[in-house]
């Protein structure tokens, strides 16, 4: 029987979920449809940017996500001290980004004298607006509404495009955010053998993360950070630290599942070995990036230094490789 979704997502309980769509009537998302010969590959991009499209105007984190050929997988965090802090115009400007307001909004744009009455209106509206951009049934409809309306008008027929409403699952604690739903996410393109490692997963935050490592960034955009471990006045992240979910990603793709045709090749270097580091300069190069300082090659901080207004070489160094 169909839960209740209010039964499924409670902010009171927990701000992680992992969730989950299909496609219906052998719909390829993504990927390569042999029975048809078309290549559906183009739209893993058009998911990916929606996604992080509306992480940006949504109070919702995207910590993790992999695009597959029929399905996809998210795990988000609702940020709702983030919705809180938001100003009656910003929630206005970040909800029209993705929808048509009505005219008294428009008015209330403008700075138009507006009764008390349509002042009264307006606040309501715009509470509405708040609770919505911290709820993932919104979140996910959005996402879900703009790619079936493109992939139905590509393949020029009209129906569901997907397998009913999404699927969520609470994650309770910092080892079910961590274990059983992101670098289970992350992992899905190895364990469908589709990608020997994570560095090799299109369209994963895994990827992303580790894209974002080699262009010296702390993170990338869109994706909410790791903040270190559990600690007063962190900043705001995932409650733990990247190296040690990297490392974490790396052990358990190498596990040989029977249920699942692909895994991390045992002979294969460690995921930091593959990525150049040695463990002494792994470690101080996250603990500098969870703590926000300037993280990067020789060449990268030199060429930085101006738009910086700085004059003094400061910073961590990469090996440049």
């Amino acid at each position: 029987m169909t839960k209740a979704r209010s039964s499924l997502i409670s902010i009171e309980a927990t701000p992680y979920y992992h969730c989950v769509s299909r496609c219906v009537r052998r719909s390829f998302l993504c990927g390569y449809d042999e029975q048809a010969q078309q290549s559906y590959e183009h739209r893993r991009e058009w998911i990916e940017k929606r996604l992080l499209a509306l992480a940006g105007a949504f109070c919702i984190d995207v910590c993790a996500y992999a695009i597959m050929s029929n399905h996809y997988h998210v795990v988000l965090h609702i940020n709702a001290e983030k919705a809180k802090a938001l100003s009656n115009l910003e929630v206005v400007e970040r909800w029209l980004s993705f929808h048509h307001g009505p005219a008294l909004i428009r008015r209330f744009i403008q700075g138009d004298k507006l009764s008390e009455a349509e002042t009264e209106r307006c606040n309501e509206i715009i509470e509405a607006w708040r609770e919505r951009l911290v709820s993932i049934s919104w979140f996910m409809r959005l996402i879900n509404q703009h790619i079936a309306s493109e992939a139905n008008r590509e393949d020029n027929c009209t129906g569901h495009f997907w397998e009913g409403r999404f699927k969520s699952q609470a994650l309770l604690d910092e080892k079910a955010v961590a274990a059983a739903a992101m670098a289970y996410v992350d992992l899905n393109p190895v364990r469908a053998a589709i990608a020997e490692a994570p560095e090799t997963s299109d369209y994963t935050s895994v990827k992303a993360r580790i894209d974002a490592i080699e262009s010296n960034k702390a993170s990338p955009p869109g994706l909410f950070p790791f903040a270190g471990n559990p600690r007063e006045n962190m900043p705001d992240g995932i409650p733990f630290r990247l190296m040690d979910y990297l490392a974490l990603v790396d052990w358990t793709g190498r596990q040989v599942r029977d249920d699942k045709r692909g895994h991390i090749d045992n002979t294969s270097p460690p995921l930091l070995e593959r990525l150049g580091f040695d463990a002494k300069s792994w470690l101080a190069t996250c603990t500098l990036i969870e703590q926000g300082g300037i993280v990067g090659t020789e060449t990268a901080i030199k060429a930085a230094l101006p738009h910086l207004q700085r004059k003094r070489f400061s910073g961590f160094r990469l090996p440049n490789r």
